[in-house]
């Protein structure tokens, strides 16, 4: 099932979210509309705060970085992304190390809008997957990249928060509009504004 995903201004998306355990009611299911809607919006990663639900939980699925044109040289971050479909539950990351990369980012909740992110190249984190098994890995290039913007999410934080008070100064008019359902997009999106019943 294909979820409405909620838009830049909405509370849920600076709250931090709460861990789970193995009996969070239709787990799997949540998880499977999850891929299905971050597929629809063509996304690569989607956190469960952007449907509605303030849970440590995000799915990734970095294929289409892998992805380019004949012409184009292989990116040395792009390394394995073919097969890199995760799902991750509680995680933690326990370090973040090398020098901080700049990469144009984008958000299924702030749409239309990317601007340059740095962070840095390398990560280890643990989690659960969704048969529970637990991981301790560690993740480089633009893995670590989309697990750090959805770890963000889980801890109330959008990518537009690491910007400069300049840059969000400039962008404001552009995220009010978005916050105030005023933007056309492919997917189904939920804004806040229209909660209130206005």
């Amino acid at each position: 099932m294909i979820l409405p995903i909620v838009a830049y201004g909405d509370p849920i998306l600076k709250k931090e979210a709460v861990e789970i355990d193995q009996d969070y009611p239709e787990l799997n299911k949540l998880i499977e509309d999850m891929f299905e809607t971050m597929y629809e919006a063509s996304g690569v990663g989607l956190a469960a705060p952007q449907i509605n639900r303030s849970i440590r939980l995000f799915v990734v699925d970095g294929s289409p970085f892998a992805e380019t044109d004949e012409d184009e040289e292989d990116d040395p971050k792009a390394e394995g992304m073919e097969g890199f479909k995760r799902v991750f539950i509680n995680p933690i990351i326990e370090e973040e190390t090398g020098e901080p990369w700049g990469f144009h980012e984008g958000c299924l909740s702030i749409p239309k809008i990317r601007e340059e992110v740095f962070r840095k190249e390398k990560i280890r984190i643990t989690y659960y997957d969704e048969n529970w098994q637990f991981h301790d890995e560690w993740f480089d290039g633009y893995k670590a990249r989309i697990i750090q913007h959805e770890y963000d999410h889980i801890e109330g934080v959008l990518f537009t928060d690491h910007l400069s008070v300049l840059k969000r100064r400039l962008l404001s008019k552009r995220l009010q509009n978005i916050s105030q359902g005023l933007i056309s997009v492919a997917y189904k999106m939920k804004f806040p504004s229209f909660k209130k019943g206005k």
